[in-house]
């Protein structure tokens, strides 16, 4: 099962709107068993883990125990389901590490193969499968992508001078950043830390440079500027611009012309774009994984919401002192992470830096 879940790891950000299912396929007498078969969702969604790994066990599939980390669909999709191929591939046991929320699924596939005489096994490392499905389960459940907040702070708590760019982390945090830009499906920003930091939200990890997920600006009156790295970048990486519905024609062809998408949802009491609704949207755009690299205000927005799953807090080790400008941590985030609805799951040293994740307990 571990070796499932590394195998689903590697697609992380390449399946949506379908969840990255790894699976492995074991036969062979207790004591002398061997991996014949392994298998992880396609790029795109399709072919779908377990018949990947089935196809490449052959004959071998007979009597053997298949390793998924999610309950096998039972539906008809584009492709047949996973439950028909694996009876027919005559697997003898399942062993699956969760079961899969979906309505078209949610237990409708293990009881299909229950049925046909196949051993069902569940709850294997379900931890860790609930965590690398977490997107997919706030998708199918909750209606929105998963939220994994990336912030980075001085050791004496601050994200911003308040009068210049301020560089927190060193060399190999951002290596970790860019590798958590690899394996999500979208990342999420305001317009003030567009306007701000004019980044490129790209991966720039040798060898995963084409894995930059969906870029995503919240702009409520598009005043993202055409001369940004992001518009100028947007027929290379695709990026969209959620607005309000008021949003002025004009600039929306602006943008358009430049490449990138604009998307309208409902605006707030404030005349900020709706978070629930923009969410939504991508959702149903089949966005599962997205982590929001927004900076403190639209972090603590979200906190504010209950839309947060994930906080990754890294730590750098310089201090602004009287400097220090604007805090990392804003109140709400503050109150969620101390309030018994996160735990702290993962403790990191990542060069001069320390970075802690924090996940929201289930």
């Amino acid at each position: 099962m571990r070796l499932a879940l590394a195998l689903g790891r590697r697609n992380l950000g390449r399946t949506w709107p379908n969840p990255s299912v790894g699976a492995v396929v074991v036969a062979g007498a207790p004591g002398a068993e061997r991996i014949v078969g392994a298998g992880v969702t396609a790029p795109g969604g399709r072919p779908h883990g377990e018949p990947l790994a089935l196809e490449e066990a052959g004959a071998a599939a007979r009597g053997a125990s298949l390793y998924v980390t999610l309950e096998p669909c039972a539906h008809h999709g584009r492709t047949p389901p996973c439950t028909d191929a694996i009876v027919a591939a005559g697997i003898a046991r399942v062993v699956s590490a969760m079961e899969d929320p979906d309505p078209r699924v949610a237990g409708r596939g293990h009881a299909r193969l229950r049925a046909a005489g196949v051993a069902v096994e569940t709850g294997l490392l379900r931890e860790d499968a609930c965590r690398d499905h977490r997107g997919h389960v706030c998708r199918v459940t909750l209606g929105r992508p998963g939220i994994h907040l990336k912030l980075a702070q001085t050791r004496d708590g601050y994200a911003a001078s308040g009068a210049e760019r301020l560089r927190i982390t060193g060399a190999v945090a951002e290596g970790a950043v860019h590798l958590w830009r690899a394996r999500a499906d979208a990342i999420l920003i305001g317009l003030g830390t567009a306007r701000a930091d004019d980044p490129s939200l790209t991966v720039r990890l040798p060898g995963l440079e084409a894995r930059s997920p969906l870029r995503v600006v919240l702009d409520s009156q598009l005043r993202l500027p055409p001369s940004s790295v992001l518009a100028r970048s947007a027929h290379d990486v695709p990026t969209l611009v959620v607005a309000a519905h008021n949003a002025p024609a004009h600039a929306r062809r602006m943008l358009e012309a430049l490449g990138v998408e604009v998307a309208r949802v409902a605006g707030d009491a404030a005349g900020r774009v709706d978070l629930p609704a923009a969410l939504a949207m991508l959702a149903a755009r089949g966005i599962t994984r997205l982590c929001s690299e927004g900076g403190p205000r639209l972090a603590d927005a979200l906190a504010e919401a209950d839309l947060v799953d994930a906080c990754t807090l890294i730590t750098g080790p310089a201090e602004l002192g009287p400097r220090g400008g604007l805090v990392a941590v804003g109140p709400h985030l503050a109150a969620r992470l101390a309030g018994g609805a996160f735990r702290a799951v993962e403790h990191l040293a990542l060069g001069a830096d320390r970075a802690v994740t924090h996940e929201r307990r289930v």
